[in-house]
């Protein structure tokens, strides 16, 4: 048997050597990737005997201590690895949720939308590509994540926004009836409590029950019935209250356009005191027209005023879009506003202008128009001042071809000058470019021509990639202030189809004729007021062209919208 050499100080030294050596050699095999560098730190400090047997303490705390260090670092980054990955499975969800809302606004084609598809996944690699990394820094790919995620974030609030503001667009089956309490400007009368001992005049010939209505409304605020003398016309009964026979007079707000037609400054000489509102259904319902391949016409009625799109007002914008979706032929067909017309199923076979028709609602005018051209009207877009100013504003202006040059009046709300051929329009000026009649050669007609040189850019900018990026902001600030009986399916096919085609429009443009004169009206029922009389030579061709495009033909002279 061998004998051992050394003290056994020594022999006990060499075996803790020997057992830290073993101990080295497990952990060097138990560690895997970048640990291998922490087994190669506990091989140098436990397997150099000089090192050890020297008793040089203060190496072996300083390997120990950086040997900590490097585990404290490993330890945070699985921390921030488990942080990215977490980040980047969000940011997947978030995509989710927004192909969710583009699937369920359904205004793009299906090829858009996997566009749209690929490069969220190819954003989504980016994120995935920069947490797995073994190397270098992973903070950027987190921000990246982070913007990637907020910006998808507000863009589906904002799809989602647009989706309810198209669905108070679309489906508009009712109409609003103000009737009003007004007296003299001067009078002492400011709320309807005021008026208890007052005489009111009224007029039953007309909305005699919307009338009724109002006066029993009215009794039930002030608990007592108030005093009536009833007249025979609306001008009768706005002459009693200037001739102080009466202290107050109840009528239809639409029908304060008419009074200020027979009575200079009305408005300025009288004042409102109470509205009573009066919310009925509309006679008519949008046809279950295939607006991607039938040919379909779409009233575009103009409202007078500013504020609630449903309220009844005249009609001062009255412009028949007859559209082949199929031709891309679309026929704009404009109608003096005092053409002297029968209003069916309201005027009882008495003639009266055709923006009076506004006043017992869009679906009058509808009729009115159907029955002077001969065709079906199955839709109507109704806007008001507020409406174009913002659809043109939102389009970054509007492009517009004006046949003549002009200084607009002030009653067109914006004194500016118009130069012959292209001018640019912000929404203001396109407004005051559309309502001006007082100077421009040939009136009212000339107006029309110019209303429909309005609707002819705005096709043009609204075909076009602006409308596409601008499609959101356009759909939520008109919401309260356009209304279609269009439904929301037949609104989002009309747009699909046209993201999908892509292909130019022709607009052919054409204005009815006629000749002034003065005329009985039956919503005034006093004096004559001034009317045109219809041109049936004129009437008969738009009759034709009408035909023509429903029959497929492309109209020579259109206008190229792309």
């Amino acid at each position: 048997m061998k004998k051992k050499k050394g003290t056994p100080k020594e022999f006990n030294k060499q075996k803790k050597l020997e057992k830290n050596v073993r101990r080295s050699l497990d952990i060097e095999k138990s560690f895997k990737g970048n640990n291998k560098e922490e087994g190669r730190y506990y091989e140098e400090i436990y397997y150099n005997p000089a090192k050890s047997v020297s008793g040089n303490r203060s190496d072996l705390g300083t390997k120990k201590k950086a040997l900590g260090n490097r585990k404290g670092n490993a330890r945070k980054r699985n921390k921030k690895d488990v942080l990215g990955l977490s980040l980047a499975g969000l940011q997947g969800l978030i995509s989710v949720v927004f192909m969710v809302m583009l699937f369920i606004l359904d205004m793009l084609p299906i090829g858009y939308l996997g566009i749209i598809a690929v490069i969220l996944l190819l954003l989504l690699g980016i994120t995935l590509a920069t947490q797995l990394r073994k190397r270098g820094r992973r903070i950027g790919g987190k921000v990246f994540s982070l913007f990637i995620m907020i910006l998808l974030l507000f863009t589906t609030y904002y799809i989602g926004k647009a989706k309810g503001a198209l669905g108070e667009i679309s489906g508009g089956s009712y109409k609003v009836d103000n009737m009003v309490v007004a007296v003299l400007v001067n009078d002492d009368a400011e709320v309807i409590d005021d008026t208890v001992a007052y005489k009111f005049g009224v007029q039953y010939t007309m909305s005699g029950d919307d009338v009724r209505s109002a006066v029993a409304d009215i009794n039930e605020k002030l608990g007592t019935e108030i005093q009536t003398v009833e007249y025979g016309s609306l001008s009768e009964q706005a002459q009693a209250l200037h001739d102080g026979q009466v202290q107050a007079i109840i009528y239809n707000e639409g029908y304060t356009g008419i009074l200020e037609e027979a009575f200079e400054n009305y408005s300025e000489n009288v004042k409102v005191i109470y509205q009573h509102s009066i919310k009925k259904e509309l006679d008519n319902t949008a046809a279950q027209v295939e607006v991607k391949k039938d040919t379909f016409s779409v009233f575009i009625s103009g409202i007078d005023v500013f504020g609630p799109i449903e309220t009844n007002s005249r009609s001062d914008v009255n412009i028949v879009a007859t559209i082949n979706p199929t031709t891309h032929q679309i026929l704009l067909t404009t109608t003096p506003r005092d053409y002297y017309v029968e209003i069916p199923g309201i005027s009882g076979g008495q003639k009266d202008k055709l923006t009076h028709a506004g006043i017992y609602g869009v679906d009058a005018s509808m009729r009115t128009l159907s029955q002077l051209y001969d065709t079906e009207i199955p839709f109507y877009a109704r806007v008001n001042f507020t409406s174009l100013i913002e659809i043109v504003d939102q389009l970054g202006g509007v492009d517009v071809e004006s046949e003549l040059a002009f200084t607009t009046s002030p009653d067109s709300g914006l004194v500016m000058d118009v130069a012959q051929g292209t001018n640019h329009f912000n929404g203001q000026q396109a407004l005051a470019f559309s309502r001006e009649r007082q100077n421009i050669e040939g009136g009212d007609n000339q107006r029309g021509k110019n209303q429909q040189a309005v609707i002819t850019g705005l096709i043009k900018k609204m075909i076009s990639p602006a409308m596409l990026v601008n499609a959101n902001g356009i759909i939520n600030s008109v919401s309260g202030n356009v209304e279609t009986n269009m439904s929301q399916d037949q609104i989002q096919d009309l747009i699909k189809d046209q993201l999908t085609q892509g292909k130019a429009w022709n607009i052919y443009s054409v204005a009815a004729a006629g000749t002034g004169d003065e005329q009985v009206c039956f919503s005034y029922g006093g004096g004559a007021l001034y009317v045109m009389q219809p041109d049936q030579v004129s009437v008969d061709t738009i009759r034709s062209l009408i035909d023509r495009v429903e029959n497929g033909e492309t109209l020579e002279g259109s206008e190229i919208a792309q």
